[in-house]
């Protein structure tokens, strides 16, 4: 069974795709970039655009009773790659002591939608 979810707390997708499918015990969310409610980038570069990715994610998440401590794996996407170590603070304020870092990839692109420096794809398990 996979159901399509949406959220009130995230901005409206621009492109035809759905921002959550759940499938049995997993949600799997789409690329998220770092964009606040009204579908603005966050103009902070990577740590800015990071930050506002994983807000999103844990105010997605708490809509459908889910955590961080929910989430399986994440697959960072990043045009700067060069400047992965502002990525990794902004995570670590996330997943700090006590809260188990998922699995995760991290892989430098040529370009990102919207212009975007950091995207990040995730997948919970409840």
């Amino acid at each position: 069974m996979r159901e399509i979810i949406t959220f009130k707390s995230l901005p409206a997708p621009r492109f035809r795709y759905s921002p959550c499918v759940k499938t049995g015990p997993f949600y799997e969310f789409a690329g998220m970039i770092g964009l606040d409610l009204s579908g603005r980038l966050h103009n902070g570069g990577v740590s800015g655009e990071t930050r506002q990715i994983l807000e999103n994610l844990v105010n997605a998440s708490h809509e459908i009773g889910l955590s961080l401590q929910n989430l399986v794996s994440a697959t960072i996407y990043t045009t700067k790659f060069e400047e992965f170590p502002a990525i990794n603070k902004v995570w670590e304020e996330f997943f700090h002591e006590g809260t188990p870092p998922p699995a995760r990839t991290s892989i430098g692109v040529a370009a990102l939608p919207l212009g975007a420096t950091v995207e990040i794809s995730f997948r919970l398990y409840k």
